[in-house]
């Protein structure tokens, strides 16, 4: 864990504490003991968790500095990642995890229980019937994704649950700056205007990694998102 303490400080300028570097730990070893019997994640080996899952999830706050979100959904969450590991950064943030695979949920709330983590919910459901839910929908201050869908889907899936002012964030590959200008049109139709690409470097990760920030300037049409499905189908 030494060497993910002298990466966070030296590349997001954040000193993780005895307590969430203990968390760390802890939720590093039930993702090993899950992952023999469930197939959580590709990643399986303890250097592949800390860069490519708890690194990774941190160079978040390299898109909202020092301005972090009070209320933040992360959609297909997966074992958790970036949501759980931004919740141990921020105690104080309320946080949605949205998963439709039922073991990764199950995973997820087993590991929000075993930390003890308060204001975190878990939706085991479709982000397309979580986006029309007046519950959800244009709630919150930043909606984050990590490899769920192309970027003109990506976005029909998050911005509507983004509130006007809010933003879009999403974790992207080397094909980042692609898919980025391909949804131009998709981020209008959704009221979203692209505000930056941040490249982002991590240890021992040869593939490049990019934060591709949305900004929400406008309400998005009761249209969107449309029933489950069909954004994947008909992309925007």
């Amino acid at each position: 864990m030494e060497k993910l303490l002298q990466d966070t400080q030296r590349l997001f300028n954040i000193t993780l504490t005895a307590r969430q570097v203990g968390a760390l730990e802890l939720y590093e070893r039930k993702l090993l003991d899950w992952n023999a019997k469930f197939n959580l994640t590709a990643i399986r080996d303890v250097e592949g968790i800390r860069a490519k899952h708890f690194l990774d999830s941190i160079s978040c706050v390299l898109a909202w500095k020092e301005n972090p979100p009070r209320r933040l959904v992360d959609v297909g969450t997966g074992a958790g990642f970036p949501g759980i590991v931004l919740k141990l950064l921020y105690p104080n943030l309320r946080l949605t995890l949205v998963e439709s695979v039922g073991k990764k949920a199950n995973f997820c709330q087993h590991i929000v229980d075993t930390l003890q983590l308060k204001d975190v919910e878990i939706l085991h459901a479709r982000v397309e019937d979580i986006g029309q839910q007046p519950a959800h929908r244009e709630k919150y201050d930043w909606a984050v994704a990590r490899a769920v869908a192309n970027m003109p889907i990506l976005a029909e899936y998050l911005l509507p649950l983004v509130k006007i002012g809010g933003a879009m964030l999403a974790q992207k590959g080397e094909s980042g700056p692609a898919e980025a200008q391909s949804a131009e049109k998709a981020f209008k139709i959704l009221g979203g205007n692209l505000r930056q690409l941040v490249k982002v470097e991590l240890p021992g990760v040869a593939d490049e990694r990019y934060l591709v920030i949305i900004d929400k300037i406008a309400a998005t049409s009761k249209t969107y998102p449309r029933k489950a499905g069909i954004a994947a189908k008909k992309p925007l």
